[in-house]
């Protein structure tokens, strides 16, 4: 097993608890770990052994452009399409980061972070 990463996704949307928020918008950072076993890629330099990541990011933008309220609903649902996309992946770790997030204090970043094995996240 190895993992893939693609750190620092950065990614304007319209997601937030209040309505104010998801009107105006605001910066976001994804971070995802897959948990892959990609022997085969590094054995015969093929991209059937392994992850497209280009396509992680595209399932990445996709949902980002879909408002929600909570992070946690958004982080779900991008664990969601991953496992359904990529079977090949065992686990994913996702953080969402929200910048400067609405608060009565100085605050740089609201982040939500989710663990899953694909048993545990095919329990739901």
């Amino acid at each position: 097993m190895g993992k893939i990463s693609l750190e620092g996704i950065e990614i304007f949307g319209h997601h937030g608890y209040y309505a104010e928020e998801r009107k105006k918008g605001n910066t976001f950072i994804v971070d995802i770990i897959l948990t892959v076993d990609f022997q085969k890629a590094a054995v015969e330099d093929t991209i059937d052994g392994t992850i497209n990541y280009e396509q992680v990011y595209e399932i990445i933008k996709k949902e980002m452009g879909n408002s929600v309220k909570l992070l946690e609903h958004l982080a779900q649902r991008i664990v969601g399409k991953v496992m359904e996309e990529f079977t090949k992946v065992s686990a994913i770790e996702l953080s969402i980061s929200k910048l400067n997030p609405p608060l009565s204090g100085k605050c740089k970043k609201a982040k939500v972070t989710v663990q899953y094995s694909r048993e545990e996240f095919n329990q739901f």
